[in-house]
């Protein structure tokens, strides 16, 4: 709308053009002109003043297209990258005999790549125009299109026994290093071109980073729950490189439109970036990137190493920008602050004391939760002006790459145990927002006085862990505990204070002592004594693989041939099947091959006129098993007996086609490799039967019941099942534990008496069932299958 004043200073008029709110960077909702001189004919302006409205009309117009565009882009660009993720380290798997490790190196290669994407988006707005940025960011997407679709590189079959974390961020550089990188740089070059623009919100573009995370939060939330379970993999591979064909043009499309919004200088200004800033800005990134690798091999250790439990962090930490990166958001902390430091109590104590696994991954992912919404909080706080965006996110990603190196590299060569995931809680409660910034000198003091109380409990709390030893870790915790929560919430400084000490409390003496802690790229591997140092425990993350007598109950040495505990024991299930299959073959197995060795129990299973071979994928779990010091099962009962360093599909794809057992024994902690249970795995091991042999699994698992979906791929192959799980049994006393077994026979009469035992049962398979393939596996399926028996 248009209408003309008068203004009383030198008989001027002024017009007055009513623009709508938004159409351009002006605050005010009106356009004021002022004439030079008086206006005799107020229809000579009308053309002018008609030209200006129509402009501002296209001006909205043109806005909301180029925001539109640009939206869109970032959404997709973000779904397309946080897909590909799980999309591709499923196909990496089953390399690596589905160690939860190869997820971990795996974000330490994704985030690597962003921060390389990032840093190219910084050259590209800082030493270029937008026209021609967009001209060669086109060329890079057609030039990664020419690579796609994903599949695994000819060469790259067989990793090697040692440096398996390096050869993975090889393998995933070669792989997808291309597309991933130009996914990385389209975040921040697209906000880097909206600033640039005289777009009204260009003076504040980070609303667009919230919107960019919430593509990768819903391309994580719809991996497990609709790609997963629809889809091949190669389909997922397929429909993925269409969807990057179409984000190549609309990224040209949001690049074009950005000369034709205008450009304003409001990217151009802002105050220097100091050392300091920069610091804080790759500090606060470190500790939830981190937390997040820790976290995640936390939770997967014990389930599964599946795209189901590596989304679910990753989908969390994506919600935290969401949530940090708006106004308004530091109201949080005053509820969130208590949340942590409860939160981190609870988790010191957790790591002593399993709560179960519901309650273990609520606690776990809650915290997590909590911890990096803190951190990004203090971080969008921080944030600089549109001029230094690009560099912004260069420092967090820095950041990122850092806190990913550290604890999927670094940490399993720097500890036996995982100490990083506690360091890291006690560093989220520095990164606090608020935390030592203007301090003044009566909070020193107060901070000083908390210190000075908390050394003197951690003191007491070292001294009873000396005194008490292994018995006192109850006491200890407790202590630990008290220290955490003895100072007030409100009172951010001092409950940080607190909070490390209840940490450094805990590293020290809150464990329990074991004789040896081994760490390799599969996992951490104790050899302990059991309290009443009658046995030789092997524990695997926090499941027993192995347990030998080292004493009788009189006391005297076990000096004579070992004899197999825990699932292994010769009146246990698994040596009644392994004896009942010999003698239907006549009285003896012919060539066995195992897969998993541990500490070596089955060896003593073995009878002279048979050959067992092991395969086995962690060198480190070789060189216990075959150390009488730790375990005399090889020693005494198979000196001589063969171990095949590899993942067991490759490795039994070598052995000979003869074979009259197949026993698959592999766990990772309580978690069995995927890949071993698919339709691939079990046709690959039925070719490498004689006539007459049999496939035994051992599936005991406190989460999963894979009993069901073994029967389906069985069925499909012709094959019989049959199942015994045994309830009750357990006595660490005696080292006898439960199992759970499954048997896949051609014609059940090559199990001999098995079946007249009532304990076991046919399994018959679902016809609705999909059956588990190398392109698809439903881990939420098995967990269902467990939760209603």
């Amino acid at each position: 709308m248009v209408r003309m004043t008068d203004v009383p200073a030198g008989g001027r008029q002024s017009l007055l053009i009513d623009v709508p709110p938004g159409t351009c960077s002006l605050e005010r909702p009106a356009l004021t002109v002022i004439m030079a001189a008086p206006v005799k004919e107020t229809h000579a302006v009308a053309p002018i003043l008609n030209s200006v409205a129509s402009n501002a009309r296209g001006s909205v117009r043109l806005h909301t297209g180029y925001l539109g565009v640009t939206l869109a882009a970032l959404f997709l660009s973000a779904f397309l990258l946080f897909s590909v993720q799980p999309l591709f380290t499923k196909m990496v798997l089953p390399i690596f005999g589905g160690s939860p490790a190869t997820w971990s190196a795996a974000l330490v290669f994704f985030q690597a790549a962003l921060l390389g994407g990032y840093l190219y988006a910084h050259l590209l707005a800082r030493f270029l125009a937008p026209r021609r940025a967009v001209a060669l960011h086109f060329a890079l997407m057609t030039a990664a299109l020419l690579t796609l679709p994903f599949h695994l590189p000819t060469g790259w079959e067989h990793p090697p026994a040692q440096g398996e974390a390096l050869w993975v961020l090889g393998l995933f550089t070669v792989a997808i290093g291309p597309p991933f990188f130009a996914l990385a740089a389209n975040g921040p070059l697209l906000q880097a071109w909206f600033a640039r623009s005289n777009h009204p919100r260009a003076r504040d573009p980070y609303f667009l980073y919230a919107t960019s995370n919430i593509g990768s939060f819903a391309a994580l939330l719809a991996y497990p729950v609709l790609i997963e379970p629809l889809a091949s993999l190669r389909l997922q591979a397929v429909a993925w490189a269409v969807g990057f064909a179409m984000l190549a043009a609309l990224v040209t499309c949001a690049g074009c439109v950005t000369g034709q919004a205008g450009q304003s200088d409001t990217a151009a200004s802002g105050a220097p970036t100091t050392w300091r800033c920069r610091a804080a800005w790759v500090g606060l990134a470190f500790v939830p990137s981190g937390l997040l690798v820790a976290v995640t091999a936390h939770i997967s250790t014990d389930v599964a190493a599946a795209p189901l439990l590596w989304v679910v962090p990753l989908a969390l930490f994506l919600l935290t920008f969401v949530i940090a990166f708006r106004d308004g958001a530091a109201r949080m902390v005053r509820w969130l602050a208590p949340l942590q430091a409860w939160g981190t109590a609870l988790a010191i104590l957790s790591l002593l004391v399993n709560p179960g696994l519901w309650a273990s991954l609520g606690l776990h992912l809650g915290l997590f939760f909590v911890n990096a919404c803190l951190c990004h909080t203090a971080l969008y706080r921080v944030r600089p002006g549109p001029a230094h965006l690009t560099e912004y996110y260069i420092c967090i990603a820095l950041g990122g790459v850092l806190g990913g190196v550290t604890c999927g590299l670094l940490a399993p060569h720097l500890f036996s145990s995982v100490l990083e995931y506690p360091f890291l809680l006690g560093a989220a409660l520095i990164c606090r927002p608020g935390n030592f910034l203007g301090v003044r000198t009566d909070q020193a003091r107060a901070i000083a006085r908390a210190a000075l109380v908390c050394g003197l409990l951690t003191a007491l709390v070292v001294a009873s862990g000396l005194v008490t030893g292994a018995d006192g870790v109850g006491t200890r915790t407790i202590l630990a505990l008290c220290i955490l929560l003895l100072v007030p919430w409100k009172a951010p400084l001092q409950t940080t204070v607190t909070g490390l000490a209840a940490l450094v409390a805990f590293i020290g003496v809150g464990s329990r002592p074991v004789d040896e802690s081994v760490r390799s790229f599969f996992g951490v591997h104790s050899v302990a004594t059991s309290p009443d140092g009658r046995f030789r425990l092997l524990k695997h993350g926090t499941t027993l693989h192995g347990a030998m007598r080292l004493f009788q109950d009189d006391g005297t040495p076990a000096d004579r041939r070992p004899e197999p505990l825990l699932y292994y024991a010769p009146a246990g299930p698994m040596g009644v099947a392994i004896r009942s299959v010999r003698a239907a073959r006549g009285g003896s197995l012919g060539r066995v091959a195992v897969i998993g060795l541990g500490s070596g129990s089955l060896a003593c299973a073995a009878q002279e006129s048979e050959t067992w071979t092991f395969l086995e994928i962690d060198p480190a779990v070789i060189r216990i098993a075959r150390d009488p010091a730790r375990f005399r099962f090889l020693s005494e009962c198979g000196p001589a007996m063969p171990i095949v360093l590899g993942d067991a599909r490759r490795t039994l794809a070598e052995q000979p086609a003869d074979l009259g057992l197949i026993l698959f024994d592999a766990f990772s902690s309580d978690a069995i490799p995927a890949h071993l249970l698919t339709e691939e795995a079990v046709r690959l091991a039925l070719s490498k039967l004689d006539r007459t042999g049999v496939l035994l699994f051992h599936i005991s698992n406190r989460h999963l019941d894979l009993s069901r979906i073994l029967a389906r791929v069985g069925a499909d192959l012709g094959l019989t099942a049959w199942l015994i799980q045994e309830t009750g049994v357990s006595d660490l006393g005696t080292m006898r534990a439960a199992v759970k077994l499954l048997v896949l026979a051609r014609d059940p009469a090559h199990l001999g008496s098995l079946l007249q035992d009532p304990s076991w049962r046919r399994v018959l398979a679902d016809p609705d069932r999909r059956p588990w393939t190398d392109n698809y596996s439903n881990i939420l399926q098995a967990v269902l299958d467990q939760l209603g028996g």
